[in-house]
């Protein structure tokens, strides 16, 4: 079963349980001995950023501020399951080398946000970091935006006491105490503000019985005061994604090349929307809509980088039993910063950003039947291949050297020229007649992230039972491989507690 926010919300009745189990899991967990299973945990990532231990999920206020790229993100200090989010901290210079900074937010007795610090996203008003994001309080069941659990979700402001964002001072109340009156919702977080004129602009993620996901709008001229604007988007019909209390959750709205971008994430997958926003009226037309990840990937944030580049992250989530994790003692990891551009077309194009490859090692470049098999030492690496399609079918196989475990498969038939196909799932990729597609991994303990053609990607979570182990790529098929380069990464951390 996918491990969805959404679903954990739904199911955050159970909190007080978990944080119980939690409390004797952190005994149980500290001490050098833990610290060494999970530095020789071959399944957990070296080049990906993941706290020293514990839960992790989404990404939240990623900025670059005075030189230095910070990250927070949802975290329990207690164990490795969902439960009493905390807003953790890492800094880095370029978005791959981290190091951990104390935790930055944590729930307050009493307050809007004791039950859990939820997401939000970073802003900058009068020369100040502060962040924008949902608390959450038990309430009674007539206030509640999530409903089965009988919590209360309000939007809440904390400011950054100094320039190393390594503490915040919460505004006491919230700025957005509750929805629109008179209106039922399924859900009501995830903020996101933009300025806009003289105006800030918010949309707040909520459902609606029998209609599905939607995005409230509200502005403020002072990030204090804030008043209902408008639904500013919805589900449609034709938008199969859907069940009953379907919340489409952590949006995101921001201009990209000519064009305006409408992230959410809902039903276990992160999706995009790509038209035209009228300043005016505050309408988004919508023009064209995809999935920014097939696989393990949600909630995602961006933020601009030092040269203004639109970077997106992702939360990788789990996919093993959640008893697995629990005794692994980690759960869950950040994705790789990915540079987002906008295509003629209106479809969106990501890419690692380059940062990435001060990691490469020696490139090992290789053709003709030398290329038909390539080895990624320790799940530790990175390989690039470059296939013309027209030139018949081909098969590209990752497996585990030792468990011989199939772990991804991308194969491409001219029978059906605009489609590759991923682990059996065809997905539409329209190229020109003689252009070359890119076909890029990254390799890291049980991930792989895979870029085709700067279209589509699918992150894949892999396990396996054995001692560390070499992953094997294997290339079927004759004519169509023009080249493949592969690379060992070099860890961020010698311990592999990065």
């Amino acid at each position: 079963m996918s491990n969805s926010r959404r679903r954990f919300l739904r199911n955050a009745a159970g909190a007080a349980t978990l944080a119980g189990v939690a409390t004797s899991m952190e005994a149980a967990a500290s001490g050098a001995s833990a610290a060494d299973s999970l530095a020789q945990d071959p399944l957990r990532p070296q080049y990906h950023l993941l706290p020293a231990k514990n839960w992790m999920n989404d990404p939240n206020g990623p900025i670059y501020w005075k030189g230095k790229y910070h990250m927070f993100f949802q975290y329990n200090p207690h164990a490795a399951v969902w439960g009493d989010m905390h807003w953790n901290h890492a800094v880095s210079e370029d978005m791959i080398h981290w190091r951990h900074m104390p935790v930055a937010m944590a729930p307050t007795p009493g307050g809007p946000d004791e039950e859990g610090v939820f997401s939000g996203t970073a802003f900058v008003q009068n020369g100040k970091v502060g962040m924008m994001y949902t608390g959450v309080k038990k309430s009674s069941l007539k206030e509640a935006t999530i409903k089965d659990s009988s919590l209360c979700e309000t939007q809440c402001i904390a400011m950054a006491n100094d320039d190393d964002l390594s503490s915040f001072t919460k505004i006491a109340e919230p700025v957005i105490a509750k929805p629109p009156a008179g209106m039922q919702v399924n859900g009501f977080r995830d903020p996101s503000p933009w300025k806009q004129g003289d105006w800030w602009y918010t949309p707040i993620a909520c459902g609606f019985p029998d209609i599905g996901g939607s995005l409230l709008l509200y502005r403020s001229r002072d990030l204090r005061s804030w008043e209902f604007v408008k639904i500013f988007a919805q589900r449609e019909p034709s938008f199969e994604a859907y069940m009953p209390w379907d919340v489409w959750e952590c949006p995101e709205f921001f201009a990209l090349g000519n064009r305006h971008v409408l992230l959410f994430s809902t039903m276990g997958k992160a999706f995009w929307q790509t038209g035209h926003f009228d300043s005016e009226k505050l309408t988004f037309t919508p023009e064209r809509m995809g999935i920014l990840d097939y696989g393990s990937y949600y909630a995602p944030k961006t933020q601009l980088d030092a040269k203004g580049n639109r970077i997106l992250w992702g939360w990788i989530q789990e996919s093993r039993p959640i008893a697995e994790y629990k005794s692994a003692g980690w759960a869950g990891m950040m994705s790789l910063p990915r540079v987002m551009s906008m295509a003629a077309d209106g479809t969106l194009r990501y890419k690692v950003a380059e940062a990435a490859q001060t990691l490469r090692g020696e490139a090992k470049q290789l053709r003709g039947q030398a290329a038909k098999i390539v080895r990624i030492t320790g799940c530790c690496g990175e390989a690039v291949y470059r296939a013309r399609r027209q030139r018949g079918s081909f098969r590209l196989v990752i497996e585990g050297e030792r468990s011989r475990d199939r772990w991804m498969e991308l194969e491409f038939d001219p029978s059906y020229p605009e489609s590759v196909f991923i682990d059996g799932r065809p997905l539409k990729l329209s190229m020109g007649k003689d252009e070359v597609v890119e076909i890029r991994l990254h390799i890291d303990g049980s991930v792989i992230e895979l870029i085709v053609g700067e279209r589509i990607a699918w992150t894949k979570r892999f396990y396996y039972d054995s001692p560390a182990q070499d992953a094997v790529l294997r290339w079927e098929g004759d004519g169509s491989l023009e080249s493949v380069v592969s690379w060992s990464l070099k860890p961020i951390s010698a311990t592999r507690l990065t």
